[in-house]
């Protein structure tokens, strides 16, 4: 299937080529709201994790800060200093944080008050807790990456090799890890609403001719992993690999990847590849909606029918509407 370019109402947006436009995604929904286009909301403050709260607005990642958008477009900071990356509501509204630059997984209650969900394993730190998912049983899943500096790096398996994985937090506070060398560098990661697979990106991007691929597995009923389910999804190559990832109602991902200038050595993608790839659950590509910042990170749904795809890109914000409600966690749709 041709893959539908979105025109971006920006000064940019005749560096891009943008192929005609077909509808349709699963033989009968469209991905986008008729006429949709991405529109920028704010040029600061959205590095990544963006969460949506009917109450507060918008929660995204940002200078450090866990920033937030109110429903009236205001920008303030909710958590200072946080060190945050990957954020997420659980189904009681709490907010869970994967706090990468202290190397934890942390949650806030609604009242502000906080606890360390994870923050060592067998004794040994994490490397910089990433991106979170959850599934209908509560249990919560991070990724562990480590990017730049490798020094300080204390979780190694039976042979020595440093181990980048994705861990699972059982409600009663134990920690086990599912994927130990199964990907090359796990990032994004969501889990289908029926538990039935976990999907994870593997953007290994700065090393030449590391992953850039997203995976699925069969997640079994204790939590772990088929081993030997493992499906590509699709494979970036020589461009930015996927980041972050969300799912809309009708089971179809949201994945951010790409770059729109070349990073050699290690990104050498000749035109503009940066935006949110649209795959249907048995991951065919149905559509690309292409943002003009340098690196898209991740995406979420809000708004109060959750048809708004919100998009951090290079510590900006980007909009666009959609035609079938997401499916976070929480809140539910209306």
């Amino acid at each position: 299937m041709l893959r539908r370019r979105v025109a971006i109402v920006s000064s940019v947006a005749i560096l891009f080529s943008l192929s005609p436009v077909i509808d349709g995604a699963l033989g009968d929904d469209p991905v986008l709201a008729p006429g949709a286009k991405p529109q920028l909301l704010s040029e600061t403050g959205a590095g990544e994790g963006p969460a949506w709260h009917p109450q507060l607005g918008l929660l995204t990642s940002g200078d450090g800060h866990i920033m937030r958008r109110d429903r009236n477009g205001k920008l303030s900071i909710h958590q200072r200093d946080a060190g945050s990356n990957g954020l997420i509501f659980d189904r009681q509204g709490r907010l869970v944080v994967c706090q990468s630059a202290s190397r934890r997984v942390v949650r806030f209650e609604p009242d502000g008050k906080f606890s360390v969900l994870a923050e060592r394993f067998e004794g040994k730190r994490f490397n910089n807790s990433n991106d979170v998912t959850i599934d209908s049983r509560n249990r919560i899943y991070f990724s562990d990456p480590r990017y730049g500096d490798r020094s300080d790096m204390e979780i190694v398996d039976a042979e020595g090799r440093k181990v980048e994985g994705v861990y699972r937090i059982d409600p009663d506070g134990r920690v086990a890890r599912i994927i130990t060398h199964e990907v090359d560098r796990p990032n994004g990661l969501v889990v289908t609403p029926d538990d039935k697979f976990l999907y994870v990106a593997d953007n290994n991007n700065n090393n030449v001719g590391g992953a850039r691929k997203l995976w699925r597995f069969d997640l079994k009923a204790d939590g772990t992993i088929d081993v030997a389910s493992r499906k590509l999804i699709y494979d970036w190559k020589t461009t930015r690999g996927p980041d972050g990832m969300k799912l809309d109602s009708r089971g179809r991902l949201f994945v951010a990847a790409g770059i729109n200038k070349p990073n050699p050595p290690y990104e050498t993608a000749e035109k503009p590849t940066a935006g949110i790839y649209v795959f249907s659950p048995e991951g065919k590509e149905l559509e690309f909606i292409p943002i003009p910042r340098d690196e898209t990170t991740n995406c979420a749904f809000g708004g109060d029918d959750l048809k708004t795809l919100f998009i951090t890109a290079g510590g900006s914000l980007w909009s666009v509407q959609v035609a079938v409600p997401g499916k976070p966690v929480w809140p539910a749709p209306k």
